[in-house]
């Protein structure tokens, strides 16, 4: 599989042994995984990790979808994760969408504020876009997560609705079509 491409990022698939050794806390091993140095925030995103190679270990089609390493191209530094939840078209999105997909994504407290998040999210929904021909795309966001919720306001995500998440609460439901999207 290869990376995704942006103009700062390299955007590097994570293989069920990266997310294996990640999830164990050794950052050593998983940053000669994928040839980067690996910040410490990495550990804090030891559920979504172990979700995630459950996932590809059940349906080796999500690999492409899966997280992926954001990795600063300058400095070969891994800043944040992106990637998909599921498949495009997943049941629980029918309600707002349904060839859709939804994504979320991480950035390290240190790399935050440089625009990477924006820049890692354009990148993957023009993959998904170009290379599967999805238009639909959502985010879920705890209200209270302002810098989040002012990029996807900015992406031209609108709020669709609402719904509890069993780790992060109340979250709010937004919905991007980009035949609509005038900024992506």
């Amino acid at each position: 599989m290869a990376a995704i491409h942006s103009e700062r990022l390299d955007l590097i698939p994570l293989t069920p042994d990266f997310l294996r050794a990640a999830a164990a806390g050794d950052t050593a091993q998983a940053g000669q995984m994928i040839g980067a140095s690996i910040h410490a925030d990495l550990t804090g995103s030891k559920d979504v990790f172990e979700l995630r190679r459950r996932q590809i270990e059940d349906d080796a089609r999500f690999q492409s979808w899966s997280l992926r390493a954001m990795v600063l191209r300058t400095g070969k530094t891994m800043i944040g994760h992106i990637g998909f939840h599921t498949l495009p078209g997943a049941d629980y999105l029918k309600p707002y969408s349904s060839t859709g997909v939804e994504f979320g994504f991480t950035v390290f407290e240190p790399f935050r504020r440089n625009g990477y998040a924006r820049e890692a999210s354009l990148a993957m929904m023009n993959w998904a876009a170009q290379t599967h021909s999805i238009r639909e795309f959502v985010l879920s966001i705890r209200p209270d997560n302002v810098a989040s919720q002012r990029l996807a306001e900015q992406l031209g995500f609108v709020r669709v609705g609402s719904h509890i998440d069993d780790v992060d609460g109340l979250e709010e439901v937004l919905l991007l079509n980009q035949k609509q999207a005038t900024r992506v």
